[in-house]
């Protein structure tokens, strides 16, 4: 493919692909219509309520701190989601500056996570890592349950 100086384009003129075909609007209407988007705090709901039933279930099957451990384990990835989703829910702009704002606040929902975690033996008084683990994997896996579920 020829450079923009080869090919004879000014400063600012925008080469166009001669296959590219935009949509019309009524093309474009019944595109949004057909594809539905998952929204992120359904996703983290759905974290927060298997998070719920895991502590329920750590604490009828185990006992002791296991429904503590298992509570703060879904707060290590329900949170930082919460602070996902509320960065990609505001106003996106520009592709680029959508994708750039996804990648640090999915820095920063790691990092937080992360945080979380290190921190987890000094937080929770006699914690049980196996509970704590246990539901964070769980809680996380709610992602691709989500996805699966989603409308069509």
């Amino acid at each position: 493919m020829p450079s923009r100086i080869e090919s004879g384009a000014d400063e600012g003129e925008v080469l166009q692909d001669p296959s590219f075909v935009p949509l019309t609007e009524q093309q474009a209407q019944e595109l949004r219509q057909r594809v539905t988007m998952l929204s992120p705090w359904r996703v983290v709901w759905a974290q927060a309520a298997v998070g719920g039933l895991c502590v329920a279930l750590a604490e009828l099957l185990v006992g002791g701190s296991a429904g503590i451990s298992a509570l703060y384990g879904a707060g290590a990835v329900v949170l930082p989601n919460l602070l996902l989703a509320r960065g990609l829910t505001k106003n996106a702009g520009s592709a680029v500056g959508a994708v750039a704002r996804f990648l640090i606040w999915e820095l920063l929902k790691m990092g937080a996570a992360v945080a979380m975690l290190v921190i987890a033996a000094r937080v929770v008084p006699d914690l049980n890592w196996p509970a704590l683990l246990l539901t964070v994997v769980v809680c996380t896996k709610v992602n691709w349950v989500a996805l699966a579920w989603r409308p069509r």
